[in-house]
């Protein structure tokens, strides 16, 4: 069986985070870029089938040339080889034109099941995946909370404002995982030290074949930093904090 996760080059959550003024794209030298936490947990999806069963599970993101570092873990816990989908001309992609190149990333490589994480740290669109089966023609079964993969299939738990759903689909398939499901393996020396002699490619547009990619349609026009936080207004309740109080959020319309 083929498996490939797909993985993000995120900001650290804990970091800060700043937006580029001039551009209203993310700013990704103001704070530390690591994997996606989520996206780490489908890669563990995978890794635990291969642990008892003949697979091969490739690793692949879209981004910078940073993002190979993400590459380079995912191939430390284990995953087999990676691909690094790189252009110049993806800068700046919005959700459509990212699933329709990573699409096509996919029918080139090759697959019998994609797991992705439900959404990312740092853009929380939680899209690309039922995008990808739209585009590929493919059932999906997202937002799992588990997810269990047989030769025929993959079944899981999802969640739902509801309850939960017990979803199940044929290969081949698009699935994606919530930070529920279980947590990563740590990529040991041994893992670090064998992930450098893996296959890491790396694929312009040009690579992936003759197909369309949309233009970004979303553009940030203007982009204005938050401002500083001030001192809070103290009321002390002499017998009119109530009215102070009613008057205060009626003002700020949230009453």
């Amino acid at each position: 069986m083929k498996i490939v996760v797909l993985v993000k080059q995120v900001p650290d959550t804990w970091g800060e985070r700043r937006l580029d003024l001039s551009t209203g794209l993310l700013d990704r030298s103001s704070s530390d870029l690591i994997i996606d936490e989520v996206g780490e947990r489908a890669l563990e999806a995978a890794l635990a089938y291969k642990d008892s069963h003949d697979a091969d599970v490739v690793v692949m993101t879209m981004g910078p040339s940073g993002a190979t570092d993400v590459l380079r873990k995912g191939l430390a816990m284990g995953a087999d080889t990676a691909v690094h989908v790189l252009d110049d001309a993806l800068a700046g992609s919005d959700m459509v034109r990212t699933a329709t190149v990573l699409a096509a990333a996919l029918r080139r490589t090759g697959f019998d099941l994609v797991i992705t994480g439900n959404e990312s740290t740092d853009g929380r669109g939680g899209a690309i995946a039922p995008m990808l089966a739209e585009i590929l023609g493919l059932p999906q079964v997202t937002y799992l909370n588990s997810l269990a993969i047989t030769t025929e299939g993959i079944s899981g738990e999802r969640g739902t404002e509801a309850g939960t759903q017990d979803v199940h689909a044929s290969l081949p398939a698009i699935a994606s995982v919530t930070e529920r499901s279980p947590e990563p393996r740590f990529p040991g020396f041994k893992g670090s030290m064998r992930a450098k002699k893996k296959p890491l490619e790396t694929w312009s547009l040009a690579d992936l074949g003759a197909f369309e990619a949309p233009a970004a349609r979303s553009v940030v026009l203007t982009a204005t930093e938050r401002p500083a936080r001030t001192a809070g207004r103290t009321i002390v309740d002499d017998g009119s904090a109530a009215h102070e109080l009613a008057a205060f959020l009626s003002d700020a319309h949230l009453i």
